[in-house]
């Protein structure tokens, strides 16, 4: 059995209003589906994290940099593969695209590993200590707007309203502006609905300290990505500092990566990205590490269905942390902005949204074998943007 090409599906269309995050605005919405083929017919998918031009160039480093190292390899070696492309790129690529671009082809490769052994990914990875996961709603993005307080108030009662139990919203436009539209938020879901906030790196730790204690007044349950990821020193001053919970990891690559963050315990909360931090292969590590130093984990999503997919899997094999009766079960970030990636492209969709509202804010786990999802190649052909 054997490789036998690698194709990239950047796909994008124009959103009817821009979103934005602390970072920047952008007014057009971008997946990056990876297709890894084989000579017996078994075809693996997998999603690189990064929107924009960001996955222009990821799709030049799948295909003209990854596809020609790894032709003719057997899929099922997952870790000689993985191992290969890092080290040849390890002089040029250690972090970033490069690893982003490594990701969705590892995805795919164990999305085929589970088809050929007919078994869902989740099986692959030991099991399913969960049936059903919950779900919590990632909305109110930032937008160039006089009204943003009140258009977020009416947005997160209409995410409550859909059956999600929890809520994320974006911040960083200052300190005052920050704590008006968590204000905001907290009248249209009340006191006491989980709501966490996402700054993006927006701040300095000077900064982020009294907006910690602001937001800890308001019953924030997290505070994700306040400071620049590469300030492990300031991460670690907030952990200190405030009682709240600080989360991040989105912004870091591999187990090397993650060894000094998860050892100097600089997050109260980890958020791998599997879609750029290396794929399911690196994620497992990285898994095993915050482990052995008692980190909770809840995984940072953001993409169409087939990161979603992958995250259920990776949900459902992550084992109760800490191991008690009624332990914390973790989450599945659901994007609920305006989206055609998050539900269209599959051949049969997830149906998140309805079985959030259904369920009690959680959905089942897929059980096709591999990642049990199909995308629509209709689907791929018509939003395709060319390189």
């Amino acid at each position: 059995m054997k490789i036998t090409e690698i194709i990239s599906h950047v796909l994008q269309y124009d959103l009817e209003e821009e979103l934005g995050y602390s970072q920047q605005y952008y007014a057009k919405r971008t997946a990056h589906i990876v297709e890894v083929r084989t000579d017996i017919g078994i075809t693996g998918w997998g999603e690189c994290f990064g929107g924009g031009n960001v996955a222009l160039a990821n799709k030049v480093i799948v295909e003209k940099v990854i596809q020609p190292m790894i032709l003719g390899m057997n899929p099922l070696d997952r870790e000689v593969i993985w191992h290969k492309v890092y080290n040849l790129l390890r002089d040029h690529g250690q972090k970033g695209m490069p690893i982003q671009s490594l990701s969705g082809v590892d995805i795919a490769l164990w999305d085929i590993a589970g088809k050929i052994h007919n078994v869902p990914v989740y099986q692959l990875l030991g099991g399913a200590f969960r049936e059903r996961i919950p779900v919590y709603g990632y909305g109110m993005m930032l937008q160039r707007v006089p009204d943003l307080e009140e258009r977020f108030e009416r947005e997160s009662a209409t995410i409550l309203s859909m059956g999600f139990k929890a809520m994320k919203m974006k911040i960083g436009l200052g300190v005052e502006e920050d704590i008006r539209l968590v204000e905001a938020v907290r009248r249209g879901i009340g006191p006491k609905v989980p709501l966490m906030v996402d700054a993006n790196h927006a701040y300095t730790t000077r900064e982020a300290i009294p907006l910690g204690r602001e937001l800890e007044r308001l019953g924030v349950t997290w505070f994700e990505e306040p400071v620049a990821p590469e300030d492990h020193q300031g991460y670690r001053e907030l952990c200190e500092a405030l009682d709240l919970c600080i989360a991040g990891g989105e912004a870091e690559f591999t187990v090397w990566g993650f060894r000094d963050l998860i050892k100097n315990r600089c997050v109260d909360l980890l958020q791998p990205e599997v879609c750029a931090l290396g794929g399911i292969t690196q994620y497992q590590k990285v898994l095993a590490l915050a482990q052995a130093h008692f980190v909770p984990v809840v995984n940072h999503v953001w993409g169409s269905a087939v990161a979603v997919g992958t995250n259920l899997h990776l949900l459902a094999a992550l084992p109760d942390f800490p191991g008690a009766a009624h332990p914390v079960q973790p989450m599945l970030e659901y994007d609920t902005t305006p989206n055609l990636f998050r539900e269209e492209i599959l051949l049969d969709s997830l149906c998140i949204n309805e079985q959030v509202k259904a369920n009690n804010g959680t959905v089942a786990l897929p059980k096709g074998p591999g990642l049990g999802i199909e995308p629509d190649r209709k689907f791929l052909k018509k939003f395709a943007v060319d390189c």
